[in-house]
């Protein structure tokens, strides 16, 4: 049996440019017969600025969960719900896909927006999660050394931008990176665009880990 997952997704609930709620995601990936979704909602002052301010890391971890948790409750047993994120550190406008997290590893790491790849690496590695760099070659980004990612989305489906994904696509292959494709979803357009493709269902994030490290065939819907 194939199993379809989308790996970078956004929800209203939190990410301020998503437009479709966490229920309306989960009854649109059920229809297009995905078998479950990463959550990736932004993870950066970007969304989380004013309850960074006000209330304190931990509500804001709390807040960031929120997409995240009502698409578990929306999907119940008929899909796989799994929590990711799109991070991006405070030292510029650089967006990372990050899977393999914990809500305990969010909140146990208060300091995880004043990182930079490099020390985020050493983090991530010693904790088993991966760090991909979401569309490196889209205008406003700026390719890192590569020594400090795990894998390149090398298919970005998001319609509104020009990801370069055959650049990215050059770049992991140079530099032997992990590769992902994900949808990059904000509305309804933007199902199913990408994804990943495993022969074995993906029910946590430790499972999330080891098949991407397998390189799986990537969904590419343009």
């Amino acid at each position: 049996m194939r199993y379809i997952y989308e790996t970078h997704c956004h929800t209203s609930e939190v990410s301020p440019c998503g437009q479709l709620t966490a229920k309306e995601i989960v009854e649109k990936y059920k229809a297009a017969k995905y078998s479950g979704i990463v959550i990736t909602d932004h993870f950066c002052r970007y969304s989380l600025a004013k309850i960074l301010d006000s209330e304190g890391y931990s509500a804001a971890v709390d807040y960031f969960l929120t997409g995240y948790r009502a698409a578990k409750e929306a999907a119940g047993s008929e899909l796989d719900i799994l929590l990711g994120m799109e991070l991006r550190f405070n030292e510029n406008l650089n967006d990372y896909l990050v899977f393999g997290i914990t809500e305990d590893f969010l909140y146990e790491y208060e300091d995880i927006l004043d990182m930079n790849p490099q020390s985020f690496s050493e983090l991530a590695r010693e904790k088993g999660i991966l760090i991909f760099q979401a569309h490196p070659f889209r205008n406003s980004m700026t390719v890192i050394n590569p020594k400090f990612l795990d894998g390149v989305e090398v298919f970005n489906g998001h319609f509104a931008h020009d990801s370069r994904n055959n650049l990215a696509e050059i770049w992991a292959e140079k530099y032997n990176l992990l590769k992902c494709s994900g949808s990059d979803m904000h509305e309804v357009r933007q199902i199913p665009r990408g994804g990943i493709i495993s022969d074995e269902r993906i029910t946590d994030t430790k499972k999330l880990v080891e098949i991407l490290k397998k390189n799986p065939e990537l969904v590419k819907n343009y």
